[in-house]
């Protein structure tokens, strides 16, 4: 686990990457998206495999096939106190392949993935065009504070 006085991030990986950021680079695009937002509490960012996507998206969605990322927000019981906004469930192999279709580097995709899956987990959703739009709008900023280009313009590597 990496500790700061904003939030802490727990990392784990199930899978592995090639073009794997180190944890450190994870935990300090997690910490400035979430600083940006004046959130003061951390998540836990798990890597897995298609096989364990697919069995989890199946569970979860009841959907067939892997998915690039799920999020599950942590609610506490009553009375105790909420110290992590939940979980983040990122299968990197997804990423890898969506990356390519669209023509953007693994980390680039990687870290709008990680944000984007923290905005659900702090509520932000796409069920409508005008939530799609805010959330996209939010996006956009927050990575380019990572230092990414905005996600939903066409890129090359």
């Amino acid at each position: 686990m990496t500790t700061n006085a904003t939030c802490d991030i727990y990392i784990e990986h199930v899978s592995s990457h090639e073009a794997m950021p180190s944890d450190a680079q994870i935990t300090a695009w997690a910490q400035t998206v979430l600083k940006a937002l004046d959130i003061h509490i951390g998540a836990a960012i798990v890597f897995i495999d298609q096989a364990e996507m697919t069995a989890l998206n199946r569970q979860y969605r009841d959907k067939e096939g892997p998915t690039n990322v799920l999020s599950f927000p942590f609610e506490p019981p009553c009375g105790m106190v909420k110290e992590t906004l939940g979980d983040v469930i990122i299968c990197t192999d997804v990423v890898e392949e969506e990356a390519k279709a669209q023509a953007k580097t693994f980390q680039s995709h990687l870290a709008h993935m990680l944000t984007h899956s923290l905005l659900h987990l702090l509520g932000y959703d796409h069920q409508d065009d005008a939530q799609a739009q805010a959330m996209e709008t939010l996006e956009i900023k927050l990575l380019h504070q990572l230092g990414f280009a905005n996600p939903y313009e066409e890129h090359h590597t």
